[in-house]
């Protein structure tokens, strides 16, 4: 594929998961992580109308506990990844489209705590292939969050 056809990401970014109500995370593009993750606690499976789901918490806001989002999605799978430290954990995995600058498209997301993480997100590779080049130099490529409308 040629670059042209790729979208130009710094190694952070904040982006829009609009389906979950989260209009600003900032999340760390990750070249290393196969598979996207999102923050979330208190992670709780539900049926509804003959559909699997999972309704979760976040903080939305790094280093801000008060501030609590609520979220609900379909669950696509539970699977067991391993995180960088070569830790197994089983994880409930959603689908939903995330918005980076004016281009949206769906990705898999696994659920996991990252209360001590930098980042609220991770954005793996699955999420960026034939979409994202990334230039590690730079961050915020697409804007500061001040630039993103409906902020939190």
């Amino acid at each position: 594929m040629k670059n042209h056809n790729l979208l130009l990401v710094g190694w952070r970014e904040w982006v829009k998961l609009d389906s979950l109500g989260l209009e600003a995370v900032k999340a760390k593009v990750d070249t290393g992580a196969r598979t996207s993750a999102l923050h979330a606690f208190d992670v709780q499976p539900f049926d509804e109308n003959g559909v699997k789901r999972v309704r979760f918490k976040i903080h939305p806001k790094q280093r801000n506990t008060e501030i609590v989002a609520t979220c609900a999605a379909d669950v696509v799978d539970q699977r067991t990844v391993a995180d960088s430290g070569g830790h197994r954990e089983n994880r409930w995995v959603i689908k939903t489209p995330v918005t980076i600058g004016a281009f949206s498209w769906p990705i898999e997301i696994t659920l996991t705590s990252r209360d001590d993480m930098r980042f609220r997100m991770l954005l793996g590779r699955t999420a960026m292939q034939n979409r994202l080049l990334v230039d590690p130099s730079r961050s915020y490529v697409l804007g500061k969050r001040r630039n993103l409308k409906n902020r939190r």
